[in-house]
């Protein structure tokens, strides 16, 4: 495997966070501030002054579409960027700024890199065993075609990294809400099992979102889209045992996907996660360690 350790620079670089107010900013944000927890120098954007409270608050605030001055000097200053801010339900208006946030970005950045988080839900129905980013997109939600849209409008941009990143433990649906009154429910298909999805920790995402952005800061030659997730796939029912949660099995509806799988052989190539299996009980003990329980 190709080793880019020696071209990263001594010190990590100054990075810009657009939209970490979200549940996967929330979880970036707690683990980033780990005692010994490596971590670039990190400017936290919010649109509100009481985001991020329990941290003592934003760093810049600002509407990145509504003041495009405001969004400018603050990339200006930065490093690098990760783009995390973009809706996950609304109208197809409210939806369109994902692209045009990825525009509004790019067209600051000057060529700084751009870390852009899209989602697995870009690939829809997976077509073979794994999808890879090689597929050509085929989403069957709003929020994956909103996430198809921000990715052309990076595709080819100096220093834009597209991140189609698996379910992230935490930010979820299943494990990052409360358990519903009546408890928890699962679809459960023919072969007895829940769906099966790529899904990578905080803290491991953390990571390699950090050494992703000193490789980037440092000149490496990376590819335009990559997939984040460790390798695998985990079971929701084995998730919600690892957690010691129970659960009621519906059968799954007709159209729903078993099984999304992301092909991760470019994330490992960099060294953004470890050549492992993913394990539901690894996955438990990572988002517990960032919550501060053992």
């Amino acid at each position: 495997m190709r080793s880019f350790t020696s071209n990263l620079k001594p010190e990590f670089p100054r990075l810009l966070v657009l939209g970490g107010s979200g549940r996967l900013g929330g979880l970036l944000r707690r683990v980033w501030s780990l005692p010994g927890t490596a971590a670039p120098p990190l400017v936290w954007q919010a649109r509100r002054p009481g985001d991020f409270a329990a941290f003592g608050g934003p760093t810049v605030v600002f509407d990145p579409l509504a003041e495009p001055e405001a969004l400018a000097r603050a990339v200006r200053a930065a490093e690098a960027v990760l783009l995390l801010a973009g809706p996950t339900r609304g109208t197809a208006a409210e939806m369109a700024a994902h692209r045009d946030l990825a525009a509004a970005v790019l067209d600051c950045a000057g060529g700084r890199p751009v870390l852009l988080a899209s989602s697995a839900a870009v690939y829809g129905r997976p077509a073979g065993p794994l999808c890879a980013e090689e597929d050509a997109p085929a989403p069957v939600s709003d929020y994956g075609r909103a996430k198809v849209a921000m990715e052309a409008v990076a595709a080819g941009r100096p220093g834009a990294v597209v991140l189609r990143i698996g379910n992230v433990a935490g930010a979820d649906a299943l494990l990052g809400q409360p358990a519903p009154p009546g408890g928890r429910r699962l679809h459960v298909f023919p072969d007895g099992l829940a769906p099966r999805r790529s899904y990578i920790g905080p803290q491991a995402l953390a990571r390699g979102l950090a050494r992703l952005v000193r490789l980037a800061a440092s000149g490496a030659a990376l590819p335009g889209v990559i997939n984040l997730a460790l390798p695998g796939v985990v079971g929701m029912e084995a998730l919600l045992r690892a957690a010691g949660e129970s659960w009621q099995a519906d059968p799954a509806p007709p159209g729903a996907i078993a099984t999304v799988e992301l092909a991760v052989a470019r994330a490992l190539a960099l060294d953004l996660v470890p050549d492992l299996p993913v394990t539901a009980a690894g996955l438990i003990a990572d988002l517990r360690l960032e919550e501060g329980r053992a």
